[in-house]
């Protein structure tokens, strides 16, 4: 096993480096000019001739002149920059964010605990639903209940997230008044303690996060439930009926762990695509988090600052892909992940 996760965290890295060398290349076809953009706030205080010598220069100065090889070396820190020392992403240099003014590092620090916030409650949420409704949904199959949540599931999986958050707006927003529509803490507010804080960070969010768990029931419900469908018809468990063994050791011993094999690629997968769903929930109830951050830097064509958000995503994307190799070879035995 040890071995193993040594192999694959290699192939990891080099992956990281030829996603990363990828989105570089590809976003610095952007027609952007940081050095432009810079000098924009003084552009009116100086001569055409002060101002191309002052471009260039900085130019010079930032680098901009040089191959995209050398660039994408010293944006990584493996080489030196022009200062002559490693400062890059490798040492913790996400960047200079051309829109905020400021350095990356220093402007997705909150985004990134709002964003990890809504997503960890929403994954929470919406297995604790859907796992025991897909198997109860399979036990019950073709019955009045199951029929009726498969109506739901359909509805939910096929309305877009932005019609669900529109709804969810108008029912618990304008009509019960029950929570609150923008912002992720109520503004003037002095917090005593931390659990004062996260109450009433957790009363904000709530709504997004009430929309993104029933934006995701539909899918996974559904994977759940066929995956179970499928274990339920095996031999083996009419074999364990026919031996007398309980009806929840059958269900929850025997078929539940086979059916966890399919059910944890959709689970990865969601999970991955929650964190690209919420740009959509997080720009509707103008949440500061990651997905928000990463539209506006794209809108205004930043694209350090969106770089280096594309790197906590394939991060997040990559470790979600070991950790379901490990998790096969944990459910089931037959699963070999030690070569």
């Amino acid at each position: 096993m040890v071995k193993y996760i040594i192999k694959r965290i290699f192939y990891m890295v080099v992956v990281f480096f030829i996603i990363s060398f990828l989105m570089y290349a590809l976003y610095n076809l952007i027609p952007t000019d940081p050095a432009r953009a810079q000098l924009e706030t003084i552009k009116s205080t100086l001569t055409p001739v002060d101002y191309q010598q002052r471009y260039e220069q900085l130019r010079a100065d930032m680098g901009l002149d040089d191959p995209l090889v050398i660039r994408y070396l010293r944006w990584m820190g493996i080489i030196k920059d022009v200062n002559g020392k490693f400062d890059g992403l490798l040492e913790g240099n996400l960047g200079y964010s051309q829109l905020y003014k400021k350095d990356v590092s220093r402007i997705i620090g909150d985004p990134l605990k709002n964003t990890v916030f809504l997503n960890i409650f929403t994954t929470i949420l919406s297995l604790g639903i859907t796992i025991p409704l897909g198997i109860f949904c399979a036990v019950k199959k073709r019955s009045k209940f199951d029929s009726g949540v498969q109506v739901v599931t359909i509805l939910g999986y096929s309305l877009p997230i932005y019609i669900i958050s529109l709804v969810f707006i108008f029912l618990f927003a304008v009509i019960w008044k029950i929570f609150p529509v923008m912002g992720s803490k109520t503004p003037g507010i002095v917090y005593h303690s931390e659990w004062e804080a996260f109450i009433d960070k957790l009363y904000h969010m709530a709504l997004p996060i009430i929309v993104m768990t029933f934006g995701s029931l539909g899918g996974m419900t559904r994977y759940v439930r066929a995956a179970m469908i499928e274990a339920l018809d095996m031999d083996y468990i009419r074999t364990a009926r026919a031996k007398g063994v309980k009806e929840k050791v059958v269900i929850y011993s025997h078929a539940w762990r086979n059916a966890l094999l399919p059910v944890i690629t959709s689970i990865v997968g969601w999970f991955l695509g929650i964190f690209g769903g919420s740009v959509v929930v997080e720009s509707t109830f103008s949440l500061n988090g990651m997905g928000r951050l990463y539209w506006q830097g794209l809108q205004n064509l930043d694209f350090e600052l969106v770089l280096a958000m594309q790197m906590f995503y394939t991060i997040v994307a990559l470790i979600g892909s070991l950790l379901m190799d490990l998790s096969y070879g944990l459910v089931d035995p037959r699963v070999r992940v030690d070569k």
